[in-house]
């Protein structure tokens, strides 16, 4: 890059001073029209180019003759839902052709993993906040390779400006999990950046990989973001995807027969055999300890060795749907940690319908086919029924008296009929 991230942040922060009212909640800054904006890895959240409702006031000092620009800005939601959406889209288009599922999950997960629930205020309460775009948190020694992260998923910023950096570094680590065929995750979006280096958390907020009590280490971490044993377990599961490099974080080796050809940049120990598939074999490797060029860090084997933490990852290596919900409901939390939302109730980008399932509309015990479900549901829907709103009793009343009918004349009349015929 022409420009690094502490030029970047030092140009935009130094030339501008925000003031904003306590009802403000978003910090949705043009970046755009600045002199020192950049077309890569910029400081500044989102242009503010959908409906909004309030405003804030931005002063803007000249960069040359110091003197100051006093104007009203808008204040938008955070994130707007449409760019969301597409924005997704384009992720799922850079994990096909970069193979970057571990390297995304990991940049949400530490933008989110700074958050301390014993301070109230924001941003120095940490969380998932944006703040890890600053070279400030980039630096941290948890962070290592995360450049590569925001290089990755830079041009989907430049493309979606109206998103936030701490809603697209969730929406990444969530639909990397997806796409490596993992469990759906509950998320909403809305969440608020910080717009300052100085905002960023101090270091030491997120795990170590070898502490001298990794199990006492690990719930020091993770409580203090409130998570507790069973979403710790659940969490370091995500440890299916990827591999450790040495030249990163100082662990693992620097490639393996399951690294050394990729997919994406070769090398590495991974944890899993299938390190780009989302599953619990995590847990079973970490169980059955029989393979040398699977990585085991001291907080993994901490899992199997802490009485409470092996009851989870017992029950995970036995049951990979267990493992998917309590994944899935753990990750959603973490992605929300001390993030501030505009608006206050989120935003949902994944409405889909609810699933067909044959076992509300039958009681046979024989699976239907695809066929016969879209029939039984349109056919359904048809009469007025929808799995939400069940027909009025009296209209199945009605349609038993009309079969019994049926059943009566067609026994007298196909009665009558064979006798008829029985001379011949």
């Amino acid at each position: 890059m022409a420009v690094s991230l502490s030029a970047a942040s030092h140009l935009l922060c130094s030339s501008t001073r925000v003031s904003l009212s306590p009802a403000v909640t978003s910090s949705s800054l043009s970046s755009s029209s600045s002199p020192h904006s950049l077309s890569s890895l910029r400081s500044v959240a989102s242009s503010s180019l959908f409906p909004c409702t309030t405003s804030f006031v931005l002063q803007r000092k000249h960069p040359i003759n110091g003197t100051s620009t006093r104007m009203v800005s808008p204040k938008c939601a955070a994130s707007d839902a449409a760019q969301l959406r597409s924005a997704k889209e384009d992720i799922k288009v850079l994990l096909r052709t970069k193979f970057c599922h571990p390297i995304l999950v990991r940049l949400g997960w530490h933008d989110a993993g700074t958050f301390n629930k014993s301070i109230e205020e924001w941003p120095q309460r940490g969380g998932a906040n944006g703040s890890l775009r600053f070279e400030a948190e980039l630096k941290h020694a948890a962070n290592a390779g995360l450049l590569n992260a925001l290089k990755l998923i830079q041009p989907i910023k430049d493309k979606y400006p109206n998103i936030s950096y701490a809603d697209l570094f969730q929406l990444a680590s969530a639909t990397a999990v997806e796409e490596a065929a993992g469990p759906e995750i509950p998320m909403k979006y809305g969440r608020v950046d910080v717009v300052a280096p100085e905002q960023c958390p101090e270091e030491g907020r997120l795990p170590d990989a070898g502490p001298p009590s990794p199990a006492d280490h690990l719930r020091d971490v993770f409580y203090r973001m409130g998570l507790d044993d069973k979403e710790i377990v659940a969490l370091s599961g995500a440890h299916t995807l990827g591999r450790a490099r040495p030249d990163r974080s100082g662990w693992g080796k620097p490639e393996t027969k399951y690294t050394k050809t990729g997919p994406g940049e070769a090398g590495g120990q991974s944890w899993t055999v299938k390190w780009l598939k989302f599953d619990n074999s995590y847990f079973k490797d970490i169980k059955e300890k029989r393979d040398e060029d699977l990585l085991v860090l001291p907080t993994d084997a901490a899992l199997f060795e802490d009485p409470s933490f092996k009851n989870y990852a017992e029950k995970y290596a036995e049951d990979p749907a267990a493992f998917f919900k309590d994944y899935a409901e753990a990750h959603a939390k973490l992605s929300n940690l001390g993030a501030k939302f505009d608006p206050p109730e989120g935003i949902i980008i994944d409405n889909a319908p609810e699933k067909f399932v044959a076992a509300k509309y039958s009681t046979g015990k024989k699976e239907l086919s695809d066929s016969m479900k879209k029939k039984i549901r349109a056919e359904y829907e048809a009469i007025g029924g929808s799995p939400d709103k069940p027909l009025p009793t009296n209209y199945f009343l009605n349609i038993i008296i009309a079969i019994g009918v049926l059943v009566l004349l067609s026994t007298l009349f196909g009665g009558n009929n064979n006798s008829d015929f029985s001379g011949f």
